[in-house]
């Protein structure tokens, strides 16, 4: 059983998920608009929060930004616009899925199943190391030369994918599947900004040679020695 935060101005949507979200097991806490969802997600337990993109006061993508801030809930979104600029936004500020209304109760929850078992904690990893970078996935910690790098969760799983085996080209769909999950549809454009702030990062650390693009091929490890 989680606990679900339902953000929607609509109090008839809340209800509906509130229903079906009950009925498979889940506790459910709610929130109608922004603000109230943020401080919510920031104060209370939520194992996953189902947000709104059009909301007052704090729309669900500032909310969304704020809370990334600070917290790695995962986050559903759930909206009305179908743009692929909403979901290109809502993915670059961490969301894990997307589902625009009118939506299926039962598909909802099976996307939130999907969710939470993908965030299930995994086995501990061990450390990696490979040049002057150095990854230690159990304790989220990345260093070069020994300074600390902050890593979203996003960047850490590409990271931690590409260091498994850091000679092999890893395919953009492949990479993809591995941090979002086989069954979720993520745009090249989104990868490559997570590709392109994990560079930045690691380049101000004193590490530019970390991540390779073999054009035409996909992503592979650098010899991460400072280049």
């Amino acid at each position: 059983m989680a606990e679900i935060l339902i953000v929607d101005d609509d109090p008839q949507i809340r209800a509906v998920l509130r229903v079906a979200l009950t009925q498979a097991g889940h506790k459910v806490a709610e929130a109608g608009d922004g603000a109230e969802a943020l401080a919510k997600a920031r104060n209370g337990r939520a194992d996953l929060i189902v947000l709104d993109i059009g909301l007052p006061r704090m729309d669900g993508l500032e909310v969304c930004r704020e809370l990334r801030a600070s917290h790695d809930t995962p986050v559903l979104f759930l909206t009305a616009r179908d743009d692929e600029i909403d979901r290109v936004l809502g993915f670059e500020m961490g969301a894990d899925d997307y589902v625009p209304k009118p939506f299926s109760p039962r598909e909802l929850v099976a996307r939130i199943r999907a969710i939470l078992r993908r965030r299930a904690p995994a086995a501990p990893q061990g450390a990696k190391t490979r040049g002057r970078l150095a990854l230690d996935p159990a304790r989220h910690a990345c260093t070069v030369a020994g300074q600390p790098v902050d890593l979203t969760a996003r960047e850490m799983a590409i990271l931690v994918h590409l260091m498994t085996q850091p000679e092999m080209v890893r395919p953009r769909a492949q990479l993809i599947a591995a941090v979002y999950g086989a069954h979720i549809h993520v745009s090249d454009r989104t990868l490559d900004s997570h590709l392109r702030n994990l560079r930045a990062k690691l380049a101000q650390a004193g590490c530019a040679d970390a991540v390779e693009t073999v054009h035409g091929v996909g992503i592979r490890m650098g010899p991460c020695q400072g280049g």
